[in-house]
C-alpha cells in the first residue's frame, strides 16, 4: 500500500516515541510518556482491530496470587523475590484503580477463593500448614492476614471442606477498563493505529527504522509492549501461552460471587453479573498451548465444561454462550522484563499471566526508561 504525502506527513513523520502494542502495558507507557513529554508526538501501533493478546481477553481478575501459587513461587524464588512480586501486583492494582476510577472499570471487591478438589488433599494440607508462613511473609504488603479459611458457602461439589480465601482480591470489567484507558490515551493527544503489524526494526545512532506490514517509518525511540508476542520481535526469554476461556449464558438466581482459583491457579472462574466465566486448562497440554495462535481445543474446552458441570454448577443447568482465547507471556522467572534493548529501544514484556495486576505499573516503568 502506497501512502500519500498527506498520510505520511500527518501520521508518520517526526515521531518522537512509538509504542508497539495497545494492551494495558503499551497504553500506560504511552500515557506516562505524554505526562513526561507533553509536546512529544507519540504513536501506538496495534496488530488487532482491538487490543490483541490478553488485555481484553482475560478473566478480569484483580488478583495477586493464590496460596498454592505463592508456595509454588517460593520453590523457585527467594522469599524476598516473592514478596516483591506480590507487592508489585498489589500496587499495580491500586494504580489501575487510581488512574481509571473504580466505577469506570466496574471494580468489585467480593474477595478471592482457592478451591481444592477432593483428590488434592496433599496440596490442600500443604497450603493449610503454610498459611501462617505466607501470611507472615505478606504482612508488610497488606498490613493484615492476606489469607483465611472459609467454608464452602457456594455449594461446590467434590471439593475439600474449606476455601482458602483473601478479602483483598477483586474483579473488574476488562472491556470497560480497556475502553476507558483507550479513551484516556487518545484524549491526551496520542495517536493509535490499529491492524498494523510490526515486522522488524533497525536501530540507528539517533533513531529507529520500523517496518510494518503496510509501511515503513522512523521514530526517535521505540517501546515494545507485545508481551506474549514479544519473541516475534526481540530475543528475550518470553514464551507465548494461550489461555482458553468460556462464559455461560445468564443463570437465574446465580448466587456465586467473587473470583476462584483451582488446581494451583491453572483453572480460574468467577461471576460476571449472572454468568459464570471459566478459563484455564493450559496444564493439560503445555506444549500445545505454547502458541501465539488464537483458538480453542476440544481437550481444554471439554475439561472446562466437565468441571463446570460436576464441581461448580452440579445442580444447575447451564448453556455456553461464548468461547475465546488470549495469549499471555510467560517465562521461567515470574519477574517482568523491563529494560533497555539499545540506546533507543526498550521493552516491557513477560507479565506472567498477571497483566491486569501489574500492567499499569510496568507501563509506567517502561516509560520511565526514556528519562
Amino acid at each position: 500500500m502506497n501512502l500519500s504525502y498527506w498520510e505520511y506527513k500527518t501520521w508518520l513523520s517526526n515521531i518522537d516515541f512509538t509504542v508497539v502494542g495497545s494492551g494495558i502495558v503499551g497504553l500506560n507507557c504511552a500515557l506516562y510518556l505524554k505526562k513526561q513529554f507533553p509536546e512529544a508526538k507519540i504513536l501506538v501501533l496495534e496488530r488487532g482491530l482491538l487490543p490483541q493478546g490478553a488485555s481484553t481477553k482475560n478473566a478480569g481478575f484483580a488478583c495477586f496470587g493464590s496460596v498454592s501459587e505463592i508456595l509454588s513461587d517460593l520453590r523457585k524464588h527467594t522469599e524476598k523475590e516473592v514478596l516483591q512480586l506480590v507487592k508489585k501486583r498489589w500496587e499495580g492494582v491500586q494504580l489501575l484503580r487510581k488512574n481509571l476510577g473504580d466505577e469506570q472499570i466496574d471494580y468489585q471487591n467480593h474477595g478471592g477463593n482457592e478451591v481444592f478438589l477432593k483428590d488434592q488433599e496433599g496440596l490442600y494440607e500443604d497450603c493449610l500448614d503454610n498459611l501462617d508462613r505466607v501470611n507472615s511473609l505478606l504482612k508488610p504488603v497488606f498490613k493484615a492476614d492476606a489469607f483465611q479459611t472459609l467454608p464452602n458457602s457456594f455449594g461446590f461439589k467434590g471439593i475439600q471442606e474449606n476455601y482458602i480465601s483473601s478479602p483483598f482480591e477483586g474483579q473488574i470489567n476488562t472491556g470497560k477498563m480497556m475502553k476507558t484507558l483507550l479513551d484516556k490515551v487518545q484524549n491526551s493527544g496520542v495517536t493509535i493505529l490499529n491492524s498494523i503489524r510490526v515486522e522488524n526494526f533497525v536501530e540507528n545512532i539517533d533513531h529507529v527504522m520500523i517496518k510494518t506490514d503496510h509501511f515503513e517509518f522512523r521514530t526517535n525511540k521505540l517501546f515494545i509492549a507485545t508481551n506474549g508476542f514479544a519473541s516475534q520481535l526481540i530475543r528475550e526469554k518470553v514464551k507465548p501461552a494461550r489461555a482458553q476461556v468460556l462464559i455461560t449464558k445468564p443463570i437465574h438466581n446465580l448466587n456465586i460471587k467473587g473470583t476462584f482459583h483451582l488446581d494451583e491457579g491453572y483453572y480460574y472462574f468467577g461471576n460476571i453479573e449472572d454468568r459464570i466465566l471459566f478459563g484455564g486448562g493450559r496444564n493439560l497440554d503445555f506444549k500445545g498451548e505454547e502458541t501465539s495462535t488464537f483458538g480453542e481445543t476440544t481437550l481444554v474446552q471439554n475439561s472446562l465444561e466437565n468441571i463446570l458441570r460436576t464441581v461448580i454448577l452440579p445442580n444447575t443447568p447451564f448453556e455456553i454462550d461464548l468461547r475465546w482465547s488470549g495469549i499471555m507471556g510467560m517465562g521461567k522467572q515470574k519477574k517482568p522484563i523491563v529494560k533497555h534493548l539499545g540506546n533507543n529501544v526498550y521493552c516491557g514484556v513477560r507479565m506472567g499471566g498477571m497483566g491486569i495486576a501489574i500492567g499499569s505499573l510496568i507501563g509506567k516503568e517502561l516509560a520511565n526508561l526514556a528519562k
